[in-house]
């Protein structure tokens, strides 16, 4: 099984797979204990961290909806605004 990354709405990041390896800043690994799916705490309130404890439940909000990111050395993508509303008599504002 290939690893795989999922992110939860308004919780952890979920690591599935049965080969991968988590390590601290300094690459010393953690203890799995064999485990093929453990969860990331994303919200910082974990007692437990790097590792999901849970308490990030009623106190953090993310909609998970994955999008493309954009090629490596180009500019974000701007927001396009949104067109000028006429005014109340139908005709542009000037």
């Amino acid at each position: 099984m290939a690893t795989k990354l999922t992110v939860l709405s308004n919780g952890s990041l979920r690591v599935d797979g049965t080969d991968f390896e988590l390590v601290d800043a300094q690459g010393n690994s953690y203890g799995l204990a064999g485990r093929e799916r453990i969860s990331i705490c994303r919200c910082g309130l974990s007692a437990n961290k790097p590792f999901c404890d849970g308490s990030h439940k009623n106190h953090f909000e993310h909609n998970a909806v994955a999008f493309d990111l954009p090629a490596p050395g180009t500019a974000p993508a701007k927001p396009t605004p949104p067109p000028a509303a006429p005014d109340a008599g139908g005709q542009p504002l000037g």
